[in-house]
């Protein structure tokens, strides 16, 4: 399993309704995420800065990969848009953070 974190941010009179909108996943969204080979997907809100810390494990990074080509990825990507710093193709800003520690 590949251990995967990011930086993301939402606005801040958006916390709120980013956590509505993600306890209501989509099914067919979860649905893919697996299908792309995500497990244990947790997004946290530092609510000071409105940094979002997010952690997926993958089973491979090409699978992975190829989930932002999916139809319901991008149709999610404009649901999010509103609420948080996005790319001009709408995928969120996001910066890969590198793994200095793990304890098994």
């Amino acid at each position: 399993m590949i251990r995967k974190a990011s930086i993301m941010r939402v606005y801040p009179d958006c916390y709120d309704e980013y956590k509505r909108r993600h306890d209501e996943l989509w099914p067919e969204m979860a649905e893919e995420l697996r299908n792309h080979g995500s497990h244990n997907y947790s997004i946290f809100l530092d609510e000071e800065t409105g940094n979002l810390f997010a952690y997926v494990e993958i089973e491979d990074e090409a699978k992975w990969d190829q989930m932002s080509q999916t139809e319901i990825c991008r149709k999610w990507w404009v649901y999010m848009e509103p609420l948080m710093e996005t790319n001009p193709d709408n995928s969120p800003v996001s910066k890969s953070l590198k793994e200095v520690f793990y304890l098994k």
